[in-house]
């Protein structure tokens, strides 16, 4: 039932488990040259940040030139970068964490992993830090109509597909820019194309391109957004055949007269 977004069940009953509050958090908003050193910065914050490493995010530059020109929210570093990485820790210890953070933050200096960075540890400043990452779909949506992706990819090839987009509309009059931002955790990528208003050439030059595209480096068409309506009569860009056919199945016999948050997921013989 987990992860069928209602369409074999419904739930009856809930117990919600409340962790506590961490005592100590801190957040580095880090800029990188590349994103190889992007990749290459997430691997070392994983081995030596381990148990306090809570948040990865990157985005690229166009996501603070959009988010500047919109919001007026800045990079708090003083250049320019082509990537940005956000990193945020969480536990129990405060001088732990803060010396493991400032020694890991050391290393990645010393090796030119980081070109530059600040730590914040104030709610103020965190909370101010976090908003160049929240606050770009909200930029997006002043930069006109916005053709919005969430997929899922092969971490080596996550930026790839923002590159060869805008390959794919350069000199276009119908695609404005192009911004890749996401959680480097679970490959996910949230790739976003604005225009002055929607184009359904820009559109048909997008899908099914963008879903062949995934599925060759063998991704998915969609990560933590779902499939729901929009996307149901895709999943075979990310599904074979008899997958579908057994999630089909499934859905008949869980639910014979399709009255579990239908239109959604997967397409079966005789439903809505």
């Amino acid at each position: 039932v987990i992860g069928s977004e209602g369409t074999l069940g419904i739930i009856t009953k809930l117990a919600i488990a409340c962790p506590p509050m961490p005592k100590s958090e801190n957040v580095a908003f880090l800029a990188c040259s590349s994103f190889e050193q992007v990749l290459k910065l997430f691997k070392e914050a994983k081995a030596n940040l381990g148990e306090i490493l809570s948040a990865y995010e990157f985005l690229d530059a166009e996501c603070v030139s959009v988010l500047t020109k919109w919001t007026g929210v800045t990079s708090p570093l003083e250049g320019e970068s082509p990537f940005y990485v956000l990193i945020e820790t969480a536990g129990s210890d405060a001088t732990h964490d803060e010396e493991k953070l400032h020694r890991f933050l050391e290393h990645t200096m010393e090796t030119g992993l980081v070109e530059d960075g600040t730590v914040a540890s104030e709610p103020s400043k965190i909370k101010a830090i976090w908003e160049v990452r929240e606050r770009i779909t909200e930029a997006l949506r002043h930069d006109g109509y916005v053709y919005k992706y969430d997929i899922s990819l092969p971490l080596p090839k996550i930026y790839d597909v923002v590159e060869d987009t805008r390959k794919r509309f350069e000199g276009s009059d119908g695609v404005t820019r192009v911004v890749g931002f996401g959680h480097m955790g679970d490959g996910n990528l949230h790739l976003n194309i604005t225009g002055p208003s929607y184009d359904k050439k820009v559109m048909d030059s997008l899908e099914p391109w963008l879903w062949e595209w995934t599925r060759d480096v063998r991704g998915s068409i969609s990560a933590e957004h779902g499939i729901g309506f929009k996307k149901r009569d895709v999943i075979g860009f990310s599904k074979t055949p008899e997958a579908v056919a057994l999630m089909a199945t499934l859905k008949k016999t869980m639910d014979p007269k399709g009255i579990l948050n239908p239109y959604k997921m997967v397409q079966v013989p005789g439903m809505p």
